[in-house]
């Protein structure tokens, strides 16, 4: 089976715009929420059997109304509580896939960032063959500007190679059996600095694969990027 999961756990607005968390904002002309726009994405892709939303406990029901008032509500949508970061929320998730049956050899859960509502079918669909080829996959583009190391803060301790770096987006996407099994073996340590699923898999050498994302699937995170978003929708049909 194919899961999606949209991490919406955050309950923090660094944007300062309204009192909502920043999945919640509306944008566009529509003033649809952040979160309905991406939702939409993922229901646009007729292989998932279920796409949950990770959302914090204390907006579960906010984002059922909304499902509700964008006429989105069908049986695939389950929203379950999310986790106090990305990582625990995705794990959250898959506490909730398993509740509802045995996840078997070869299932895959794709996990995209609620705030980047520019992702594309064709992210999606190539994320999805990308986890079933190789157990795991990172949506990236290639890094554009040179990128300096410094440890203290203060001085340039290295600059890596370009062609070689690439900026990570999301979705990504894993073989779910092999992701838990993974994660599981970390230790608690490492667990904490984890900050990013595909580091679960990097950190025992096991590869992930690459999967070209697009310079529009932005995350929104300042009032900069959702000035930007604004702008995309302004120019781009939806």
């Amino acid at each position: 089976m194919i899961f999606g999961a949209i991490v919406a756990g955050g309950v923090g607005n660094r944007m300062n715009l309204s009192g909502l968390p920043k999945q919640f904002l509306p944008l566009g002309e529509s003033k649809k929420p952040i979160i309905i726009h991406t939702l939409e994405k993922f229901l646009m892709c007729d292989k998932f059997d279920y796409i949950y939303l990770g959302v914090h406990k204390d907006w579960t029901q906010y984002a059922e109304e909304l499902i509700e008032k964008y006429g989105l509500k069908n049986e695939k949508i389950v929203i379950t509580p999310g986790g106090a970061d990305r990582n625990s929320t995705i794990f959250n998730i898959i506490s909730a896939i398993e509740k509802r049956g045995e996840v078997r050899d070869g299932d895959i859960i794709v996990t995209h960032d609620a705030v980047r509502p520019f992702l594309t079918l064709r992210m999606i669909n190539e994320n999805i063959e990308a986890a079933k080829n190789c157990g795991a996959c990172d949506t990236v583009i290639p890094a554009v500007d040179t990128i300096v190391e410094s440890k203290d803060g203060k001085l340039i301790t290295a600059v890596p190679n370009r062609k070689y770096l690439y900026q990570g987006q999301t979705p990504q996407s894993f073989d779910i059996k092999k992701l838990k099994k993974l994660y599981l073996d970390l230790s608690e340590e490492e667990k904490s600095q984890m900050t990013d699923a595909c580091g679960v898999f990097v950190a025992r050498n096991e590869p992930v694969e690459l999967v070209m994302g697009d310079t529009f699937n932005i995350k929104i995170t300042t009032v900069s990027d959702y000035k930007i978003a604004e702008a995309i929708l302004g120019g781009m049909p939806e």
